[in-house]
């Protein structure tokens, strides 16, 4: 047994403990971030952090430096909102983070902020794997019945990226069933599934998948990436609006996607577009309070639409993020039109061999396997090589903090994108570039093989 004093001695090591865990409470919290792929990452905050904390935390238990297309974001009346990453957490959950509990975290989610049509302008693999993950999930609630086609087409890409190369005998008949090697479910939107039945589907999508044989995993991907961005309701976030201040339900919505803005009106659960708005069609974007305010450049027929969010919190941040997609577009768009240009090239060089050969060594080549290896290298070099160049744009940026004061945002503001703004030092028409031999060497090669190819033919490089 105890004496007095060990008792009193061991009480007062569990009341100083206690008190520390208690202070711990006080100046820390925990937050769960989910992930597109169901996993979650906890951390350890200060009471008084602000969104960058979280997002440093994130990038260092991912093993990456950038999130490029990513955002955090938190559930606010039903709605997601992408965090302002300088603002203080507790300006997004309120008395609950001030109150505080090690038991109960804090959510955050980590989702796609900005969408690409091309998805070789995500650098990082394991970006470029959530992204892949997060549109999956995306394209089995699509409500696009227009565009069926391409969601087989998305179904294929999607099996040649997790499943690989369809083996001989699989998806084929076998004693009057299909041979199951996917599940409709994890592919295809419901309504479709309703729509032409499971059969079907199991017949018909591994003749689609045998097509893309051959397609690496990350091609696989950066296909899916490519078609995807056509869906109509898939690259896109949004928010909810109502058209009065008054009005109950909020039937309007407004979508944000990698080239402007389309505006829905929800009727009987479904979606009608109302307007559709590149970047170029407006002028500014304009809040006060929760009023919201859209104003369109003279010469269309609608100059200025008035909505109404949820609250003057709300406003603040759709507008932030319509002005950050705006900018993400205006300095990523050089990038994509130039690895079109290569697309382009590439395919038609492919063409240019298949049309000279004859049709003896044609066989030969499809037998043999070297026109698959031949598209597996073309592939690789759109992967590998960035190079373009920046122009400059002239623009206005105004923002008026003030809840009181309308707060305004002008569509051109060409600011940097930092992880963007590393890759375009030393763009190739500026100078040297940045990046190592390696990701030249499948461009310089096929840049000498036309200048050689033109000099046979006696026609001028210049």
């Amino acid at each position: 047994m105890l004496g007095p004093c060990e008792e009193a001695i061991n009480g007062g090591v569990r009341r100083a403990e206690a008190a520390v865990t208690m202070r711990r409470m006080k100046l820390n919290r925990q937050v769960c971030v989910l992930l597109p792929n169901k996993q979650h990452l906890d951390s350890t905050v200060r009471v008084k952090a602000r969104g960058c904390e979280v997002l440093n935390s994130v990038l260092k238990q991912l093993g990456i430096s950038e999130l490029q297309v990513f955002g955090l974001a938190v559930v606010k009346d039903n709605e997601y909102l992408f965090l302002d990453l300088d603002q203080k957490l507790s300006k997004y959950f309120g008395s609950k983070w001030s109150r505080g509990s090690t038991a109960v975290p804090f959510i955050i989610f980590l989702r796609v902020q900005y969408y690409v049509e091309r998805g070789q302008l995500i650098l990082s693999s394991k970006v470029q794997q959530l992204y892949f993950t997060e549109l999956r999930h995306k394209v089995l609630r699509s409500q696009s019945h227009h565009q069926e086609a391409l969601l087989f087409q998305l179904a294929a890409s999607a099996l040649q990226a997790e499943v690989g190369d369809l083996e001989p005998g699989d998806g084929t008949e076998e004693e009057g069933e299909h041979t199951r090697y996917f599940l409709p479910e994890d592919y295809f939107p419901s309504w479709l599934i309703k729509r032409r039945g499971r059969e079907y589907l199991l017949q018909h999508c591994p003749v689609l998948h045998s097509e893309l044989r051959g397609l690496s995993h990350n091609q696989a991907i950066l296909q899916f990436m490519r078609d995807v961005s056509s869906l109509q309701d898939v690259p896109v976030t949004f928010y909810r609006m109502r058209r009065d201040k008054q009005e109950q339900r909020s039937p309007i919505l407004l979508g944000v996607t990698l080239k402007g803005i389309y505006i829905y009106q929800e009727v009987e659960g479904k979606l009608c577009l109302l307007f559709e708005f590149s970047w170029t069609d407006i002028d500014c974007f304009t809040h006060q309070g929760s009023r919201f305010e859209i104003t369109a450049v003279g010469s269309l027929c609608v100059p200025k639409l008035v909505y109404y969010t949820q609250s003057a919190f709300h406003s603040r941040h759709v507008l932030k993020h319509l002005s950050d997609s705006h900018r993400f577009h205006i300095n990523t768009r050089e990038a994509v039109s130039y690895i079109q240009q290569l697309e382009d090239a590439q395919a038609n060089q492919l063409h240019k061999e298949a049309y000279v050969c004859d049709t003896a060594r044609l066989r030969q080549r499809l037998q043999g396997g070297s026109l698959a290896s031949s598209m597996s290298d073309c592939s690789a070099a759109v992967e590998t090589s960035f190079a373009w160049s920046k122009e400059e744009e002239e623009g206005t940026t105004e923002a008026e903090s003030s809840m009181d004061e309308p707060e305004e945002e002008f569509v051109d503001n060409p600011a940097d994108v930092p992880w963007l703004a590393e890759l375009l030092r030393g763009a190739f028409l500026n100078g040297a570039s940045a990046f190592p031999s390696s990701y030249w060497a499948a461009v310089t090669m096929e840049m000498k093989q036309v200048l050689r190819r033109r000099a046979d033919e006696g026609v001028s490089v210049d």
